[in-house]
């Protein structure tokens, strides 16, 4: 079962990454480290996406470089 939009969400927050705004369902993530920032849509409850999950996975061991 694929995780939740709010699991990638949480894990995103939990490696320090924070939202810089959302427009509809569209939630945008930044971190010093990184140059793009990392968009997430869908609602909270929503089950994500294959490509959703990888870039959230890519982005925190960038981030953890």
């Amino acid at each position: 079962m694929p995780p939740k939009i709010r699991e990638l969400i949480s894990d995103l927050e939990q490696a320090g990454f924070v939202n810089r705004g959302r427009k509809g369902s569209h939630r945008n993530f930044v971190h010093a480290r990184i140059a793009k920032p990392v968009t997430i849509l869908g609602k909270l409850g929503d089950d994500a996406k294959a490509y959703q999950i990888r870039a959230v996975r890519s982005a925190i061991e960038e981030a953890k470089e």
